[in-house]
């Protein structure tokens, strides 16, 4: 959700046990792209917070849970507040730093070197009090520990970013290469859409839904392309998130309580293929599971 809250954020938040598949990437060969699989992930990754309910909350699982549960996909949304990066949904704080986010998933690669992340990093709300960019401020977060980075312009393949972030990044940026670039740009607002690369990316990000159906047959469009018709080179990202407006105010559920069971009765049944990066709101770990059995 883009759309600015203009309320606080509350305390407090809930988390369902993640037990699940902290290794599954360990089985998969080191010489395919990353583009080839088929990825869990998480809308707003760390939205755990809200003034109200349906405004900004997306997800019930903490970054560890989530990691545990076989996601590896991350959307991360940042603040530059006096040049330290605060995660945020729309005008909400989600009341935890990325050096907390950075910390459970360092932790977390430690304890499975053989897995990868890929980590899209929005600015998700106008800097305050900051005396460096976006930029400036991401460059020095990854010159902390360099190492951990893969952050060339490219889809990896998988041996080469085990035990890494693979950055996706969705800010401006002055460098020639600063990871995969998908910058505001050339991320189409509300819209399925091709980011012609290279690297190649084939989006669904329809966000604002006026019509859960309309919703569902744009996801299934992209896993279509993505199984059957697709660039086997090109990374698919199906965002299954979204919003509908509830007497003026935005409501997360209204899509979620819709799309989420669909999700999981498609996977139940799907043949196995490459569907690409499944972007979900409210991700459990079986739904992960089902997810990622699919490679």
């Amino acid at each position: 959700m883009r759309a600015l809250i203009a309320l606080a954020a509350l305390a407090g938040c809930s988390s369902e046990p993640a037990a699940g598949d902290p290794d599954w990437m360990a089985k998969l060969p080191d010489g395919s792209s990353l583009a080839a699989f088929t990825i869990p992930g998480t809308h707003d990754s760390g939205a755990m917070h809200e003034p109200a309910a349906g405004l900004a909350k997306t997800q019930t699982l903490t970054f560890a849970d989530q990691l545990d549960a076989g996601i590896r996909y991350f959307d991360v949304r940042c603040r530059n507040f006096n040049d330290q990066f605060l995660i945020y949904h729309g005008s909400v704080d989600q009341s935890q730093s990325f050096d907390d986010v950075l910390a459970a998933m360092y932790a977390f690669l430690d304890a499975h070197p053989h897995e990868t992340l890929i980590v899209s990093i929005k600015e998700e709300l106008a800097a305050q009090g900051a005396t460096l960019t976006f930029e400036q401020l991401f460059q020095q977060y990854a010159a902390k520990d360099p190492a951990r980075w893969f952050l060339d312009n490219r889809i990896p393949t998988l041996g080469e970013a085990r035990g890494k972030l693979v950055l996706l990044r969705r800010f401006d940026a002055t460098a020639a290469t600063l990871g995969i670039a998908a910058a505001p740009a050339v991320w189409t607002d509300n819209a399925t859409f091709d980011i012609a690369g290279p690297p190649v990316l084939h989006v669904e990000d329809n966000y604002i839904v006026t019509d859960d159906a309309l919703k569902w047959s744009a996801i299934t469009s992209l896993f279509g392309e993505a199984t059957s018709l697709g660039d086997p080179s090109a990374l698919y990202l199906a965002y299954t998130s979204g919003y509908q407006m509830i007497s003026g105010l935005p409501n997360i559920p209204s899509v979620s309580d819709t799309i989420d069971p669909m999700l999981d009765s498609y996977f139940a049944s799907a043949a196995k293929a490459r569907y690409g990066v499944v972007v979900m709101d409210f991700a459990t770990a079986a739904r992960a599971h089902a997810v990622l059995t699919k490679n």
